[in-house]
């Protein structure tokens, strides 16, 4: 049986974290034009630490699962604390792209949502298989 330890092993578990982030990103994205308010805010809240976790299995496909999603979860809340800055607002104001990852404003209700989000992650790392 191979699993993460393996260069098949790394090489599936990146093919999967890579499915993962574009299913999730596409969910974030569904939920952005399906959904208003509190659900939209803070479904694309967790969704973002997913996506974060998927990356980070991306890049390193030996990470334990608490270890992918407590990285996540230290991203996550690190952008958050930055939007108590001006620079996550100035640098949306002009790109998309920024906007979608870096918002713009501080909303502490997002950080136990960013949690949410980490440990549903967790829990799919955990069931999904071993890893190094």
């Amino acid at each position: 049986m191979r699993d993460g330890r393996t260069a098949p092993g790394r090489a599936r578990g990146r093919v999967l974290a890579a499915v993962a982030a574009v299913v999730t990103a596409a969910a974030g994205l569904a939920v952005r034009a399906g959904a208003d308010g509190a659900v939209a805010k803070y479904a694309g809240s967790a969704l973002y630490t997913v996506l974060l976790c998927a990356l980070v299995v991306f890049c390193a496909p030996r990470t334990r699962p608490l270890t992918a999603a407590a990285t996540a979860l230290a991203l996550s809340w690190a952008v958050e604390f930055a939007q108590l800055t001006d620079v996550p607002a100035r640098l949306s104001a002009d790109s998309t792209a920024a906007r979608l990852v870096l918002g713009s404003t501080f909303n502490a209700p997002d950080l136990f949502w960013y949690a949410v989000g980490a440990a549903g992650a967790w829990a799919v790392l955990r069931v999904s298989g071993p890893r190094g």
